[in-house]
């Protein structure tokens, strides 16, 4: 009697865990203003992927920082970094996707070999890279963009876009916002796709209008350069991201915000 009580138990443990709704998990695709270095601070510089979980309800979802220093859209996606993510993608999940701080390098040099072709059409340049030594077929930003967007919603998750961070570049006192360029094209692209748009970029840049000039250059960047921020500023840029969230009336995102 007491094997079968506990034979029925453990039925019911196993029935209770199958129908158990599963914690949906948030991924983070980027470059180093997402996750500088291993994410630590080294150097004092932060990307805003690392401390954005501060904002969010741990215990309700689960937040993955798959974004690494010097990529562009086509390295993250050549170097296999994408397909790991999309191997563990599911219903219901998140992507976060922020590209564009590295793809206007050079297509094909000894040094990064990095860059994407420019604009959201659907142009190919083949090279022999120089750096992997393979031949490789390199397309636009926007075929990249749209690569991560379709394939994540083929998985039932849901691709978010967000325009990259402003760098810490004023023009009479201001940030400049742009007229075409990667912020543009990432606002494109999302709306062609369907996927949801942060426009991080003029969230950021307001906020660091509000704030000053020597406010944003004391406080959010080291004397290094003018595009990583220290902590305190990938924390301005993690709020700015939540804002964005919370713009996004039909994104379920928003509930599990603190």
């Amino acid at each position: 009697m007491k094997k079968i009580k506990i034979l029925i138990v453990l039925v019911l443990v196993a029935s209770l865990a199958a129908i158990a709704p599963t914690k949906p998990t948030l991924y983070l695709i980027g470059d180093s203003t997402v996750k500088n270095g291993s994410g630590k601070g080294a150097d004092s510089l932060w990307g805003w992927g690392t401390v954005l979980p501060q904002f969010f309800d741990t215990t309700k979802i689960t937040i993955e920082n798959h974004a690494i220093g010097g990529r562009s859209s086509r390295t993250f996606l050549t170097e296999g970094r994408w397909e790991k993510v999309l191997s563990k993608l599911k219903k219901g999940d998140y992507v976060i996707m922020q590209f564009g701080h590295n793809d206007g390098g050079a297509v094909n040099d000894t040094l990064r070999a990095r860059g994407s072709i420019k604009g959201l059409g659907t142009e190919t340049e083949e090279i022999d890279n120089l750096i992997t030594k393979k031949h490789e077929i390199v397309h636009t930003y926007g075929w990249y963009m749209r690569k991560y967007i379709n394939e994540a919603k083929a998985k039932g998750a849901i691709p978010i876009v967000c325009s990259p961070v402003p760098r810490n570049i004023f023009k009479d006192g201001k940030i400049e916002i742009p007229e075409t360029g990667y912020p543009v094209w990432a606002e494109q692209v999302a709306q062609s796709t369907g996927a949801y748009f942060i426009d991080l970029y003029k969230i950021v840049a307001r906020n660091y209008d509000a704030m000053g000039q020597e406010k944003v250059k004391s406080d959010f960047f080291t004397q290094k350069d003018h595009t990583h921020t220290t902590k305190a500023g990938a924390e301005v840029n993690a709020k700015s991201v939540t804002d964005g969230i919370r713009l996004l009336k039909k994104s379920d995102l928003k509930n599990y915000l603190l």
